[in-house]
């Protein structure tokens, strides 16, 4: 089954990270997240990528064209410009990389990589996000589920703000953290797709997703939830870079189930 990945959007809150580079090559640990995300899925034997490329999606296809030369030892022969890999560290991936369109909108980027993809399931997840959830449990449920054409993991995303407690003299007595069963559950990405997700989606670029095609297939009761309880953190802001770069500095980033 092939993982398609969302790596065109602008990622304008990120400043100036992304004033030089896609969001998803904005790194942690010294690694593009994008190369994270991709990690994850490989460690479960999923292992051929679709990479849907916008906003400045040349940087990514030189970090794959270059990727051996960046992991390995080289020696290089200036006099025939001949290059000898040594130590090939390279990952076992295949990876398609679809130029699909500075401005277009999710849905017309998914819709673009149909013709890869076959009449067959596929992955989808987004370009910025990591978390430690269980593909194999996913993939079960959603085999187990043949009139669901999508079947997206649900998260509960951390509370940025406390709650502030008043009495009824309005003085503040307390405060408290927002208790994560208050914020809801959100789509975290890392879904699965049946083909039929196609017919939802409209013609054109401006098509995004997350709206009408989705929308659509909810109230024609084809989406299920898998809830995910555990990890999940989306690269949105500064901010959750740096958490992203302390948890994984710490050795402890929930999301690293791999070797």
């Amino acid at each position: 089954m092939k993982v398609v990945i969302l790596a065109g959007g602008l990622g304008t809150r990120l400043g100036e990270e992304t004033d030089v580079r896609p969001k998803p090559m904005v790194e942690v640990g010294g690694r593009p997240i994008l190369w994270h995300i991709m990690k994850i899925y490989s460690q479960y034997g999923f292992n051929e990528f679709v990479i849907l490329l916008g906003y400045k999606g040349n940087l990514i296809k030189e970090f794959f064209a270059n990727y051996f030369l960046y992991q390995g030892d080289v020696t290089i022969d200036l006099t025939d410009n001949h290059i000898e890999v040594h130590r090939n560290l390279s990952e076992p991936w295949k990876v398609t990389l679809l130029e699909t369109g500075r401005d277009t909108q999710t849905g017309g980027r998914i819709l673009r990589a149909r013709d890869y993809l076959g009449d067959e399931d596929f992955m989808l997840t987004y370009g910025d996000g990591v978390s430690d959830v269980d593909i194999r449990a996913l993939l079960a449920q959603h085999e187990a589920n043949p009139q669901a054409l999508i079947t997206m993991t649900t998260v509960q995303p951390e509370a940025r703000f406390g709650l502030v407690d008043d009495d009824e003299g309005g003085y503040i007595r307390e405060f408290r953290e927002k208790p994560v069963d208050e914020v809801g559950w959100i789509n975290g990405g890392f879904m699965i797709c049946r083909p039929g997700v196609f017919g939802y989606i409209a013609e054109g670029d401006a098509s995004i997703f997350e709206r009408s095609p989705l929308e659509h297939m909810a109230a024609d009761g084809k989406l299920m939830a898998y809830r995910h309880a555990g990890f999940w953190k989306c690269m949105d802001t500064l901010r959750d870079k740096i958490q992203l770069n302390q948890l994984w500095d710490r050795g402890t980033a929930p999301w690293k189930q791999w070797p």
